[in-house]
């Protein structure tokens, strides 16, 4: 980065030093899934916690990522003109009317409704860019190649039918496979919404992954998706077990040990779920693998009774603890 860039954006100079204004030079994508109308965010950078900077998301609002030389106010206060109702151009062109640093600058805006709004400032690093479609956006800036955001729009549009996460997922990995960020990985993150607001907003957020610090982010942050879908299964079967639909419980813990087959504490539960529901000899056989592992989890089960998670006779507890 020349002296002379810095000089022609004026207030940007101070940015690389300032903690509310940071310099996260990415790639990334906001989208919306027609179908359930959640809305998404994903994102990775050679930027420490670019999770903490770079995605804003409301359910029933939209959806922003703010970037380059990134100016945080984007994202809520993008979210709050939405949320007046403006349109996602009339949002951006807000955001940018007072801004000194529009130049330097890359955000994408998008709507409850899948209509987006992007900018890429004449003076952001390149290469830079972005392409915007129904329900989506990529864009990219200080990127290795500027093939980098064409091949993230190829993967979304060609990921149709698949999770809104995974397509998210899938599209970043598609911008790592043309060289990424020039500078390399540091941290990701993904936030997935609920398409409208319910009465219940701690609910509303579906997915909050962020990895702030890892020699390969893409990778870690698949890794993570893949245990909150696991985790997904496993409350799905214990809502089978409570109405008693016990083959429809195995089938989902069947789905969530074949995602993470090692987790210990999704094995213990899944055998606590049986014992409640009658199945102890069940129980007990999964139980005397995981103590075998961690005896620490023996101990546990000795207290479960006491706060009413574990409901069984003596005798059934002394095989369970067998």
């Amino acid at each position: 980065m020349g002296v002379s860039l810095l000089a022609s954006v004026g207030p940007a100079r101070a940015q690389v030093f300032k903690a509310e204004e940071p310099l996260a030079h990415t790639y990334s994508i906001v989208a919306r899934d027609p179908k359930t109308g959640e809305m998404a965010v994903g994102v990775q950078s050679h930027w420490f916690s670019v999770g903490t900077v770079v995605p804003w998301a409301e359910a029933g609002v939209g959806a922003v990522a703010t970037q380059s030389f990134t100016n945080k106010s984007f994202g809520p206060r993008g979210l709050e003109l939405l949320r007046q109702g403006k349109t996602p151009e009339e949002a951006l062109a807000i955001l940018l009317e007072t801004d000194e640093a529009r130049e330097v600058r890359q955000v994408a805006i998008m709507d409850a409704r899948g209509n987006v709004a992007t900018h890429t400032g004449k003076q952001c690093i390149r290469y830079a860019g972005h392409i915007s479609g129904k329900n989506f956006s990529v864009q990219a800036n200080m990127m290795l190649t500027d093939k980098v955001w064409p091949a993230m729009a190829k993967a979304f549009e060609r990921s149709e039918g698949q999770p809104l996460a995974e397509r998210v997922l899938l599209a970043m990995q598609a911008a790592e496979q043309e060289g990424g960020d020039i500078r390399g990985k540091q941290s990701a993150a993904l936030v997935v919404v609920k398409g409208q607001r319910s009465n219940q907003p701690w609910d509303d957020t579906t997915i909050d992954l962020r990895v702030d610090d890892h020699e390969q982010p893409l990778e870690e942050l698949e890794r993570l998706l893949k245990v909150h879908r696991a985790y997904e299964h496993m409350n799905a079967g214990d809502l089978a077990i409570e109405k008693g639909q016990v083959q429809q419980a195995m089938q989902e813990y069947g789905k969530a040990q074949a995602l993470i087959p090692n987790n210990l504490e999704m094995r213990y539960w899944h055998a606590i779920s049986l014992a409640n529901n009658g199945q102890i000899d069940e129980a007990a056989k999964l139980l005397r693998e995981i103590y075998k592992k961690d005896p620490n989890w023996r101990e546990l089960t000795t207290r479960l009774p006491e706060v009413g998670l574990l409901d069984v006779s003596r005798q059934q507890m002394e095989k369970l603890l067998k």
